[in-house]
């Protein structure tokens, strides 16, 4: 599929990271890895979410995948999550780990192998990213407000939020 919706967080000073304040745990360790690894974690006890960790070993910098645009093994997708419509498939980042069959188990896979990997699109030119306020973490206080949301404009696979609705 095509990422189309990610989330940026940055390391130590960022209130919103699981690594604020340089915290190192065994759930977050893997951020503090040099870039290229899968940060997969556990979020409200069922969900799998999928991160790729983007910095230097001890900088804790990682990308959260929050939607994708199924592209290839759309059936492999549907059997895995039990969802038939299409726009279910990878519209935010516990559906899209379970069709891509991400879960903890992922944690710490080096990308562009043969079970994960992102290759550049031909087609990332004709795409408008915008930015916006990430999702989800008010208790970040003014962290919250940051741009660090990053999505394809008008891509339908992006669950719309407005308000806290979605639409």
């Amino acid at each position: 599929g095509i990422i189309v919706e990610t989330e940026a967080y940055q390391s130590i000073n960022d209130k919103a990271s699981h690594a604020y304040l340089n915290k190192k745990t065994n759930k977050n360790e893997m951020m503090y890895l040099d870039g290229g690894v899968a940060y997969v974690y556990i979020c409200y006890g069922i969900h799998s979410l999928f991160n790729i960790v983007t910095n230097r070993q001890n900088i804790a910098d990682a990308i959260l995948i929050r939607a994708i645009e199924p592209i290839n093994g759309i059936e492999i997708m549907q059997k895995r999550s039990s969802k038939k419509n299409i726009f279910n498939l990878g519209s935010g980042p516990g559906k899209l780990s379970i069709s891509l069959g991400i879960n903890i188990n992922s944690n710490g896979e080096k990308l562009n192998n043969n079970k994960i990997w992102i290759e550049e699109t031909k087609d990332a030119q004709y795409y408008q990213v915008v930015s916006g306020k990430r999702i989800g973490i008010d208790y970040a206080g003014s962290d919250s407000d940051l741009p660090w949301r990053f999505y394809i404009k008008n891509n339908q696979y992006i669950v719309i939020r407005l308000n806290h609705l979605l639409i």
